[in-house]
């Protein structure tokens, strides 16, 4: 097999970095880039020796110059404290890049695979969310610099699919979650977990009752290289997530159990336009790409914790011998 040559945008990032790593054990180039905004060099350190890794730090939003063979487009932030920190630059990561990666595959005549996402619903009015949903967005919202800027870069996708023929393959992800997410991404897994761990209150937003649907990230990669590897007339967009459906309360109270920790569950208001419901219908995934989840939420943040639990212990011995 020829040994194809693949760039991985946003490739120092939580699912980045193991897409990449699951690459390089196909037997592909990878070439990483990031700007490391949200990504971090330690999720990629240990593949900087391989010989068929490159990482090159740079935005998204500046010309590429790479030849390739497959694009995975996956630069952007994801967790609302991050992607709201700079909504104006969160669009146009969105937008922006989609066009300088969508050209990028135009000249190099590269198939490229679209990161969207489960935001393009929004607060959905259809449970669950299959991929003919058109979603309900609030175009002027809090979220909406991340909501509206992945459907645009969907609507990009599609229009360089019609207009030029480039190939191309869209994914819709559900909540991710697995070693190497941040401390302080803001997002639930890695919230309570870390909480959980320095014995803080457990914050949950709402009530409690609003529900998420939990991949684990080795899932998802494997669901993601199916994807690019799928039928040629096969584009998507296609949901890739777990079905399985929790309330935040009872992902609290497992991981209150899980890490045999004494904190207490407190409540604040729910931000706003946070959806109230997620869980992703994958009855095409299953027909086109033959892929659905295989790890139980419990046997994930097994892993998951084990990684937190490992970080901060390293981290407090850094900080003690300083």
């Amino acid at each position: 097999m020829k040994r194809k040559r693949v760039l991985v945008t946003g490739g120092a990032g939580f699912i980045g970095s193991h897409l990449c790593e699951k690459l390089l054990e196909q037997g592909n180039d990878v070439v990483c880039m990031d700007n490391l905004f949200t990504g971090q060099k330690d999720n990629i350190r240990h593949l900087m020796d391989n010989p068929y890794f490159e990482f090159i730090r740079q935005d998204i939003l500046e010309d590429i110059y790479v030849e390739c063979d497959q694009i995975y487009n996956l630069a952007c932030p994801a967790s609302p404290i991050h992607y709201q920190y700079d909504p104006i630059k969160t669009g146009k990561t969105s937008v922006v890049g989609a066009l300088h990666t969508l050209g990028l595959a135009k000249r190099c005549h590269a198939r490229i695979l679209q990161a969207s996402t489960s935001e393009v619903y929004g607060d959905p009015e259809v449970h669950p969310q299959p991929e003919s949903y058109r979603g309900s967005v609030n175009p002027n919202g809090i979220r909406s610099c991340y909501d509206e800027g992945k459907r645009m870069a969907e609507t990009l996708f599609f229009d360089y699919h019609r207009q030029h023929g480039v190939d191309i393959k869209v994914i819709r992800i559900f909540n991710t979650y697995g070693p190497r997410m941040r401390s302080d991404d803001g997002r639930v897994v890695s919230n309570f977990i870390v909480q959980a761990l320095r014995g803080q209150d457990i914050t949950i937003y709402g009530d409690g009752k609003q529900t998420r649907s939990f991949c684990y990230v080795d899932d998802l990669v494997d669901g993601m290289i199916r994807m690019m590897n799928s039928r040629d007339d096969f584009t998507g967009p296609v949901n890739l997530g777990n079905p399985g459906e929790f309330t935040m309360l009872q992902l609290a109270e497992m991981i209150i159990y899980m890490t045999n920790s004494k904190s207490k569950i407190v409540y604040l208001p729910l931000p706003q336009d946070d959806p109230t419901q997620r869980k992703p219908i994958i009855d095409l995934a299953k027909k086109e790409l033959s892929w659905e989840p295989s790890i139980p939420l419990e046997e994930g943040l097994v892993k998951t914790i084990l990684y937190f639990r490992e970080t901060m212990e390293k981290d407090n011995a850094i900080n003690f011998y300083q």
